[in-house]
């Protein structure tokens, strides 16, 4: 909302000059948001004179050009006339004129000066409407007759057409639609200041009128209820609709971000931004028989005045006469009753429209418009009568036309019945945490226009508040509450700081996950944050949730991504997919979030409507249908992640860095990672590990299906792992920072190769060998895997590296040899392993 401060100084009374930054501040302290500040863009001497003589005089290009003499200040001196080049034709000597003399600037930064053209040095510029920034009218020069104005030579013409007005903007929130006016703000500034408010609506005595035919018969398809409380109409008879509009009202309609258009129309742009009631102006000569308000028909149209025509639907409210409909309440006017120049006979309307119909409408057509805003916002219903009674004097006073006898009246009058609010006075101090004395809070009720009504000394428990027309955002005791602090000023609530609770920091189980997270982008590895919303079909082959019991979203922005996730992997695939499109072809992404897996049962009906507290039962299975929502952890490794360069080959991504990943995030939750050969729906048969911690599966690692990642534009080798974060933490159960003590005694080191069937994991020889050598062993790690030569067919040889060490003495080589063949032994039992060469 943009408000000029000439006009907001009508209705209120402020030390003058009122500043544009002195109003932001006082709006900003009511609730109001500040925006920005608008001026018209013209400085300098700009001044009206008065054209003396011209020479018209052909030029070599076909152009002719006046040489005029304008007189630009009072008398006959030497810099009271000035000779100008202009190139227009429309004024005629004796016209009086807006010239810019040397040193004005004009919109855009346009600077003037005297300089030589067409063989005459021109000193100024006789300016057109816009050259000034009043319009789009560049066919000639601004004639100040066409205004209906005769001011004197040498006069401020800044001043005069309003130039020198400056108006603030600030933001409405869609609860407080009575600010979207004067009326409003002046309001609004009078509760910031206590500077004197007169409601504009309290200057004009509406006249009544009849004999004009109006119907309503509007009630809403879906909700059932009228969508037309009030229709007000007034006629004009012989008004002249080509005669030129105030500049006062033009300057005024600019600031606030509307164009002019023509008188009439500029008239009931201008009521409605002064008073806050849209009013649309029909030509009477163009209506055939009276007006029926009602919902549009299936097949119906109309051509609305910006000549498109569009189709309506059943529940858009419409204006009709006896020919069909002529008009989208609320929204857009139709053309087949548009205002012309010819117009002499004006119909206004003023109406009360249902705030979710022309919402609904304007949202459907894609219609914004001025009118609409307010009429969703909540319109006063009882200024209908005085906006219509204002644009009516207005246009007898600019338009030459007198009132006329036509007119219609129809209320509703349980419109401006306003529920009546049972208001504790003592809640403000309770909710709002002010305090004030019972006559404070009463007063401000009182003005901001409620009724109240106290028994006795008014220091009752009790009152009966009832809101004024223009505030349906009064609803409750709590907006009440909140109203009564906003004029008191935000300001005066104490601000009282909670006393921090003892603690010792992050708990564990923070500390692990912050852990890990940073161990891993310290790695090098990039974090990503995706979106919890993924498609059914993804998340179901990832998550292994049939998508029948994934968690559904009621109304999801996106159709095709309804579920929550039940696996990270979706999202790293998301972000992979728009690294690659950008370029980027060398990906390593992890992910930690949480996961939402399925509960029992998804929700409850048993819940208790309106304002009634459930019952524990019925909380409880509120918090059953939750689910389960654990940490979980996820990366994604594509392309070369570790470049050429000197004497080095480039590496791509595949299960080793799935799995060194992995490995990485489980020690620093200060576990030791287990791999065993696993299987997965969207991994490689061939290249998955299941990963396990203490025992436990903990999650998976591999490289994705190649055919899988072609349908989602990936290449055909990508690298994966998914950990349960959470059940992670609580096998490792150990702090990494926390090592073993360094033995003094020294190692023995021994190597075994022991030949097994392939279908033998490693993992399961591996363990067998560490269970039979016993305490002594230290460490074991797989070094070589060889089939071949020399290697029964279906059988691979496995070769692993020990180290044993003893923590009281120098262990023996015939000690180590000893554990190793326990270790061999006990692989034998448990997988049929061999010593390779026996």
């Amino acid at each position: 909302m943009r408000i000029p401060l000439s006009w907001l100084q009508e209705y209120v009374s402020s030390p003058a000059p009122l500043s544009a930054e002195s109003l932001h501040d006082a709006l900003v302290s009511v609730g109001l948001e500040e925006e920005d500040i608008h001026r018209f863009e013209v400085s300098g001497p700009v001044v009206v004179g008065e054209v003396l003589e011209f020479v018209e005089e052909p030029q070599s290009n076909g152009k002719t050009i006046r040489w005029c003499q304008v007189r630009v200040a009072p008398g006959g001196g030497e810099d009271a006339i000035r000779g100008i080049v202009c190139g227009a034709d429309n004024f005629f000597v004796g016209d009086k004129v807006v010239v810019s003399l040397p040193g004005a600037v004009l919109p855009g930064g346009f600077e003037i000066s005297a300089r030589k053209t067409y063989g005459h040095v021109s000193d100024g510029m006789i300016a057109s409407a816009k050259e000034l920034g009043l319009g789009e009218d560049h066919s000639g020069i601004l004639r100040l007759v066409d205004l209906g104005i005769d001011p004197d030579v040498g006069d401020d013409a800044t001043a005069l057409l309003g130039l020198d007005d400056v108006a603030v903007e600030v933001n409405v929130t869609p609860d407080r639609g009575y600010a979207m006016s004067i009326r409003g703000i002046a309001r609004e500034y009078h509760h910031a200041t206590g500077h004197d408010f007169v409601d504009p609506v309290d200057r004009v005595t509406p006249v009544g009128s009849a004999g004009f035919g109006v119907n309503v018969d509007d009630r809403e398809p879906i909700r059932g209820v009228p969508g037309c409380r009030v229709f007000i109409a007034r006629s004009v008879e012989g008004i002249d609709a080509s005669a030129p509009t105030p500049p006062f009202i033009q300057s005024r309609l600019l600031l606030a971000g509307i164009r002019s258009i023509s008188l009439p129309v500029d008239i009931t742009n201008y009521v409605m931004m002064e008073y806050g009631q849209p009013l649309h102006g029909y030509d009477l000569d163009r209506l055939t028989g009276g007006i029926t308000v009602r919902r549009a028909k299936a097949g119906e149209s109309l051509t609305t005045l910006d000549d498109q025509v569009r189709t309506l639907d059943p529940e858009d409210l419409l204006i009709t006469d006896e020919s069909g409909p002529i008009g989208m309440a609320g929204v857009m006017g139709g053309a087949k009753t548009e205002l012309g120049e010819g117009s002499t006979r004006v119909l206004i309307e003023a109406a009360w429209f249902d705030p979710v119909s022309i919402a609904r409408t304007a949202r459907r057509h894609k219609l914004p418009s001025e009118a609409s805003k307010r009429f969703q916002r909540g319109v006063d219903p009882l200024v209908a009568e005085a906006a219509a009674q204002r644009a009516v004097d207005l246009l007898v006073t600019y338009a030459g036309g007198t009132p006329g006898d036509l007119g219609a009246r129809v209320i509703d009058d349980a419109v401006a019945v306003m529920p009546t609010i049972a208001f504790d006075p003592q809640s403000v101090d309770g909710l709002a945490g002010i305090t004030l004395e019972h006559s404070r809070i009463s007063d401000i009720l009182l003005d901001i226009g409620c009724q109240v009504a106290t028994a006795g000394s008014g220091a009752v428990d009790t009152w009966q508040v009832t809101p004024p027309s223009w505030r349906p955002d009064l609803e409750n005791s709590p907006t009440l509450v909140e109203e009564v602090a906003r004029i008191a000023g935000f300001d005066t609530i104490p601000s009282i700081l909670p006393p921090a609770p003892s603690g010792r920091g992050l708990t564990p189980i923070q500390q692990a996950k912050r852990r890990i997270s940073q161990g891993l982008a310290h790695r090098g590895y990039t974090e990503v944050l995706s979106y919890p919303f993924v498609d059914p079909a993804d998340n179901a082959v990832c998550g292994g949730v049939d998508e029948s019991k994934q968690v559904r979203v009621a109304n999801a922005l996106d159709p095709q991504k309804a579920v929550l996730r039940t696996s990270l992997i979706p999202g790293l695939i998301e972000s992979a997919q728009r690294n690659l499109s950008r370029g980027v072809v060398d990906i390593a992404l992890y992910e930690a979030g949480s996961v939402f897996l399925p509960p029992e049962s998804l929700g409850t009906t048993d819940i208790a409507p309106g304002a009634t507290r459930p019952d524990q039962d019925t909380i409880d299975a509120m918090n059953q249908s939750l689910g389960h929502q654990p940490w979980w952890l996820s990366g994604l490794f594509i392309g070369q992640q570790r470049p050429r360069g000197v004497g080095q080959h480039p590496e791509s991504a595949g299960i080793a860095d799935a799995l060194d990943a992995a490995r990485t995030a489980v020690a620093l939750a200060g576990g030791v990672l287990e791999v065993t050969q696993g299987s997965h729906p969207v991994f490689h048969p061939g290249r998955v590990a299941t990963l396990m911690v203490a025992g436990e599966e903990v999650g998976v690692a591999g490289e994705l299906l190649p055919s899988w990642c072609v349908e989602r534009d990936l290449p055909r080798r990508v690298a994966a792992y998914e950990i349960d974060g959470s059940k992670l933490i609580d096998l490792a159960g150990t702090d990494p920072r926390v090592v073993d003590s360094l033995s003094a005694m020294p190692a023995a080191t021994q190597d075994i190769s022991v030949v097994v069937d392939q279908s033998v994991p490693a993992a399961t020889v591996q363990a067998a060998l560490a269970e039979g050598a016993g305490d002594l062993l230290e460490h074991i790690a797989l070094s070589d895997e060889y089939v071949g030569e020399a290697i029964a067919e279906g059988s691979r040889s496995l070769t692993f590296a020990l180290r044993f060490r003893a923590d009281d003495r120098t262990l023996t080589q015939a000690e180590a040899t000893e554990a190793k063949s326990a270790g061999l032994a006990r692989a034998a039992e448990v997988c049929g392993a061999r010593l390779r060469g026996e």
